[in-house]
């Protein structure tokens, strides 16, 4: 049984201040057990089990930062597609091996897990699943891709790096978790090469919890590491054989996407001169400059509001033009076509199901939604709100734009919009481009 120290006074009726339960550990969060010298839990404090870790949801967030599994949160074992309609029964199948492997071991990690597959088939996915898993339980998650590991390790060199080259490969190599993503894509110098061998050696001889991920033929790799990833004793080995989901995704994209339609609307061609009084010029030329300074460097939200045909679709689709040009991944809609997109979904023949292209549109890397005025009935109102949440809690860039007033949108949607430190809001005052080409 615990040992207790002092009972603290502000603690009422017996019950702990941090669980709310019959207090064992005296609001201490942990506890000593009463047992012989020779137990090997003598002498140590053990956290109290009415405060387990996977209800610490502030100890979960500090570990998620420490682990660099931030930005893959919503990577989980639920989201794993495994039922593509393209894919043959092969492919189909490794993708569930490979789902049940991973959940397995996410489950009980013991030994190695090594996902091999091309690019894009779900690897990184099944991985920072089991680490986000693994978050949950309080364990301490290290996700790195390989290359940035070497750079990592090679940065420990310069003069002003916080941490030395023994304290980082040694924090790296005994993690209680690793999670090494793309193998075989770092630059495969003898140095490089050693650093990796001295890294999976230990965590091989010491049996350490380890994930890999590689679109690498194993027998390119330094033959001591695949000597390792072929010992079936400790490593579980899983082959996906399904093609890059992208490639798939990519094609959906491209039937929700409309920018190919708006291809003249560029900022070379946006008319922020004519016919327009000195006031209406500064304000459009100010528009005109927050969207060029968003396209360089897209951050938060932007919004347009205005009347119609003030320029405000021209300057969204110009942003998003701008940004595809540079590689990212745009997607380009008016809200009412995608409310339509999703309510295609849920027909019998549809290739793709509702939860794949609502995680689609939610994810997109540039989202531009084009006349947030008319957000429809009261289900199409929440999946758009769920959209614009997410992105608004992940801070993902978006350009908005609407001729409504903003304190006639939906009331949460509207406090997103509002949100000074997320959202940039432009007002576009000048009259309609058809009105302005009529003056005299």
């Amino acid at each position: 049984m615990p040992i207790s120290s002092n009972i603290d006074d502000a603690e009422e009726n017996g019950l702990c201040r941090i669980c709310g339960q019959s207090s064992i550990c005296d609001g201490l969060g942990v506890i000593r057990y009463d047992v012989p010298v020779d137990d090997k839990r003598f002498g140590k404090l053990f956290r109290c089990p009415n405060n387990p870790p996977e209800q610490d949801v502030a100890r979960q967030e500090r570990l998620r930062k420490l682990s660099q599994m931030d930005v893959l949160r919503d990577k989980d074992f639920s989201q794993f597609i495994i039922n593509e309609s393209m894919l043959k029964d092969s492919e189909a199948q490794s993708l569930h091996m490979a789902l049940t492997m991973a959940a397995r071991f996410a489950e009980r990690p013991e030994g190695w897990l090594l996902l091999e597959g091309t690019y894009g088939c779900g690897k990184t996915h099944l991985a920072a699943a089991v680490g986000n898993e693994r978050l949950r339980h309080g364990d301490l998650v290290l996700f790195i891709t390989t290359p940035d590991l070497l750079d990592h390790l090679r940065s420990t060199f310069g003069p002003s790096s916080e941490a030395g080259y023994d304290e980082m490969f040694d924090r790296i190599r005994s993690a209680q978790l690793l999670i090494l993503d793309d193998l075989g894509a770092e630059n495969a110098s003898a140095w490089a090469q050693e650093k990796l061998f001295q890294l999976l050696n230990h965590r091989y001889n010491h049996q350490l919890p380890t994930v890999i991920t590689t679109n690498a033929d194993l027998d390119t790799l330094d033959p001591r590491i695949r000597s390792r990833l072929l010992d079936n004793t400790l490593i579980r080995r899983c082959k996906i054989t399904a093609p890059d989901y992208r490639t798939a995704a990519r094609n959906q994209h491209e039937q929700i996407s409309s920018l190919a339609l708006y291809g003249h609307m560029t900022f070379e061609s946006f008319d922020a001169m004519r016919k327009l009084t000195a006031e209406e010029h500064a304000n459009i030329d100010r528009a005109r400059q927050a969207a060029l300074a968003y396209a360089h460097q897209p951050q938060g939200w932007l919004l347009f509001t205005g009347a119609f045909a003030t320029g405000k679709t021209h300057l969204a689709a110009a942003i998003a033009h701008e940004q595809q040009a540079q590689g990212v991944d745009v997607l380009f809609v008016t809200v009412p076509d995608l409310l339509d997109h999703l309510k295609v979904t849920f027909s019998p023949n549809t290739p793709i199901s509702f939860d794949q292209r609502f995680q689609m549109v939610r994810n997109t890397e540039l989202l531009v939604l084009d006349d947030l005025s008319n957000e429809g009935s009261t289900w199409a109102r929440e999946k758009l709100f769920q959209i614009l949440d997410y992105r608004y809690i992940t801070q993902r860039p978006t350009v908005l734009t609407t001729s409504k007033p903003i304190e006639e949108l939906d009331g949460r949607i509207r406090s997103r919009l509002i949100d000074k430190r997320i959202c940039r809001v432009i007002a576009l005052t000048v009259p309609d481009y058809p009105s302005r080409l009529n003056r005299r």
